[in-house]
């Protein structure tokens, strides 16, 4: 039998690789014969996994971490028809069933069968139904027909392996966000946060025609990756009000669409620099975005913080300016992306060269063992994609 090691969390800011059982086609005491066993390529450490690693989440110790999943198939179930043993694959982080009615309306974000406690499941990931991360060596995907993606040609994908890794999550995350924000051709876009989810958001609004894209940041590298590849940005750290800044980019102190890709674990500027504030985007979001404009709120959210300053955020209760939105008549698109929903024409965009996601999120390639390592280089806030290679596949 093989071994496999994946990437544990063991307590805040602490996370561990240890051996761990290896998969098997069963959810419970039955069998799930209509999953599969893969061998992971490659899979990505996420600002959300940093969620938990903070300690911002209720995720109990050991938790095998991972959501972003990229691999090889090695053994089917026997009621899986339609991919083969041999096939590489993208896995939507959501864990989705295809039958209960939300999955049947392409809501596969809010699943209603994989998860006993609420709508919606995730690998590796805290009050997601206790699915077991890919953050390791193999790992075991359920309902493989209805979830998988399978790329046209092995030799191909594995040449453009940085880009396809960022279809489990980030890419079609950072494409949604950008969607539900009405972005289109001419757009003026303001992305807040200029993380891996808000330069995918980027690049995103450049494949969907913006006209302009600014990412807003207090992190200087990350704010001069997003204009190496075409953004204009704003540093929130020079004491200019955020509208005087985007007045001097387009003349006007509002834009047409605004994405919140930093969530719940935002920071005041200026005069509140340094202090958490854990709505002052979606404040700001409804402060700068046109009358009748759409906000799309990819960033994350939750119901409970424990490392909250204040009693109400630590039960996910922040203040907000809602009369603001409700008099310019906004729209608010929050939630989990639906991966699948995009993740095909993403593909394709990415094996026509119409894309270069992974260098739009500056992706470098580590070692399963050096995932720790990852995680503490990426909690400092650097420019950078880290994407494991479990069994040396990449680099090779």
């Amino acid at each position: 039998m093989c071994k496999n090691h994946g990437i544990a969390y063991k307590g805040t800011g602490e996370v561990e690789l240890m051996e761990i059982d290896y998969p098997k086609l069963a959810l419970g005491d039955r069998k799930c014969e209509h999953g599969v066993i893969l061998k992971i390529v490659a899979s990505n450490i996420c600002g959300s996994d940093q969620h938990m690693v903070r300690g911002r989440t209720t995720a109990e110790k050991g938790l095998i971490l991972g959501h972003e999943i990229t691999g090889e198939v090695i053994e089917c179930g026997r009621d899986v028809e339609f991919i083969k043993k041999g096939d590489m694959v993208s896995v939507p982080f959501n864990v989705a069933c295809g039958r209960c009615v939300n999955c049947k309306k392409g809501l596969t974000n809010i699943c209603l069968n994989v998860n006993g406690d609420r709508p919606g499941g995730a690998y590796g990931y805290v009050d997601m139904g206790g699915w077991i991360g890919g953050q390791a060596e193999y790992v075991m995907i359920p309902y493989a027909d209805f979830n998988l993606l399978k790329f046209p040609d092995k030799d191909q994908a594995m040449e453009k392996i940085l880009d396809l890794t960022m279809l489990t999550d980030i890419f079609p995350t950072g494409f949604h966000g950008a969607v539900m924000a009405g972005v289109t051709a001419g757009s003026v876009v303001y992305i807040a946060g200029a993380g891996p989810v808000g330069l995918a958001c980027a690049s995103s609004c450049q494949l969907l025609g913006a006209a302009v894209v600014i990412v807003g940041d207090m992190n200087k590298a990350r704010l001069a990756h997003a204009r190496s590849f075409g953004c204009e940005t704003i540093d929130l750290t020079n004491g200019i009000p955020v509208e005087e800044q985007i007045a001097m980019i387009v003349g006007i102190p509002e834009v047409d669409c605004f994405v919140d890709c930093v969530g719940f674990e935002a920071n005041g500027h200026g005069a509140s620099a340094g202090e958490e504030m854990p709505a002052i985007v979606l404040n700001q979001a409804m402060a700068i975005t046109k009358a009748g404009g759409s906000i799309g709120i990819p960033g994350l959210y939750v119901t409970e913080d424990p490392g909250a300053k204040e009693e109400a955020a630590k039960q996910g209760s922040l203040k907000i300016r809602f009369g603001l939105g409700w008099a310019k008549s906004h729209s608010f698109h929050t939630g989990q992306t639906p991966t699948m929903k995009y993740n095909r024409q993403l593909m394709n965009a990415i094996l026509h060269d119409k894309v270069d996601i992974a260098k739009a999120v500056n992706a470098e390639v580590i070692s399963l063992q050096d995932a720790p390592r990852g995680y503490e280089e990426f909690d400092t806030g650097v420019a950078k994609k880290f994407v494991i290679d479990p069994h040396g596949m990449i680099a090779s």
